[in-house]
């Protein structure tokens, strides 16, 4: 098993491919990539440190596994865990609303006392309002892979590069 378990929840196919990318950047060995539309919420107990990806779905909704499997983990206890959170939304359609679901996951996190590593500066970026932006930084890494393709795999590689050391300990 590796040391961190990436949950994601992709009904198009761009979460989990930004997963892989995160796997790749760590090394393969160092990431056990699981799929929450097939996860059990205990599983998360076997890692001490957590990736979670999600994507927003319209006006701010959770992709749809993550939708169901959120409450799910009102079981989980993330306390001593650390979790760095990374999402996809569309700032162009959405604007008002861009990476939501990512601010919903953090809540969450936060709720079940995870310690959440891994904010992501909201410059590079044109939309109008998030929820997920606070004190000028995104709660995690943010991903417009319909509008900017040409940067995830950058911004995947200094993301991991930013939290390694809190990741692999």
């Amino acid at each position: 098993m590796a040391c961190i378990g990436l949950f994601y929840g992709s009904s198009g196919g761009n979460t989990k491919y930004v997963g892989q990318l995160i796997q790749k950047n760590f090394g393969e060995n160092n990431v056990d990539l699981i799929d929450v539309g097939s996860a059990q919420p205990e599983q998360m107990d076997n890692y001490e440190r957590l990736i979670l990806g999600v994507s927003t779905y319209g006006l701010g909704s959770l992709q749809d596994d993550w939708a169901d499997f959120i409450w799910e983990l009102d079981d989980v206890d993330l306390t001593g865990k650390t979790v760095a959170l990374y999402g996809l939304g569309d700032q162009r359609d959405y604007p008002d609303s861009f990476q939501d679901a990512m601010f919903t996951l953090y809540e969450k996190v936060q709720e079940l006392g995870g310690a959440v590593v891994g904010k992501w500066p909201n410059e590079g970026y044109n939309f109008e309002e998030s929820a997920a932006v606070l004190d000028g930084h995104f709660v995690g890494l943010a991903i417009d892979h319909d509008r900017q393709p040409e940067l995830t795999e950058h911004r995947v590689k200094q993301w991991v590069d930013q939290i390694r050391n809190a990741m692999l300990g």
